[in-house]
């Protein structure tokens, strides 16, 4: 994966649950995604928007959860976004 164009908060050290996921991340060789690095750097103010994505991605919807991660996986290589 491409560094982030704010090498500072890539590099921010998560703490908590994040930083345990981190480290999974990390000790099976996988990437962390960068939303992820941005969540961490300002948990406070990225907090609503990770509850709001799990609930649109996993609340209740005709659709499951795999149709929706199929979308929102289309929606991203339509625009050249990685995750």
């Amino acid at each position: 994966m491409h560094p982030m164009y704010l090498p500072e908060v890539e590099a921010f050290p998560a703490t908590g649950a994040r930083s345990e996921m981190f480290d999974r991340l990390r000790a099976a060789g996988l990437p962390i995604p960068q939303i992820q690095h941005l969540f961490a750097f300002k948990p406070e103010r990225t907090e609503f928007l990770a509850l709001f994505t799990q609930q649109v991605m996993r609340g209740p919807s005709p659709l499951s959860p795999g149709q929706r991660e199929l979308i929102a996986a289309f929606t991203s290589r339509r625009n050249d976004c990685p995750f």
